[in-house]
């Protein structure tokens, strides 16, 4: 579990599903750099660690949202406090 919640991209993915449910193309536009694999590969992580829901609608086309689950919410503050270290902190030698 501390592997998962200590990579970049877990920890930024589950930053922004703290602002509400998100589908794939919009995490994607938030993150910059991260690519499409990357992504959808952390997202499966995250579910399979039951952080996060992916929830699929039928519709045409498929619509998928992605939202963070109890145990995800309980992570997503520790991960808030380390990315505002590491935002006061950057460039320090």
């Amino acid at each position: 579990m501390l592997d998962l919640l200590a990579n970049k991209w877990s920890a930024l993915t589950i930053g922004l599903l703290e602002e509400g449910p998100m589908r794939f193309g919009e995490l994607k536009r938030e993150l910059p750099g991260v690519s499409p694999k990357v992504l959808s590969s952390t997202l499966k992580r995250l579910e399979e660690a039951e952080l996060l829901t992916r929830t699929v609608y039928p519709e045409v086309p498929l619509r998928v949202v992605y939202t963070l689950t109890e145990r995800g919410v309980s992570a997503a503050a520790p991960l808030a406090h380390l990315r505002e270290w590491v935002n006061d902190n950057v460039g320090r030698h």
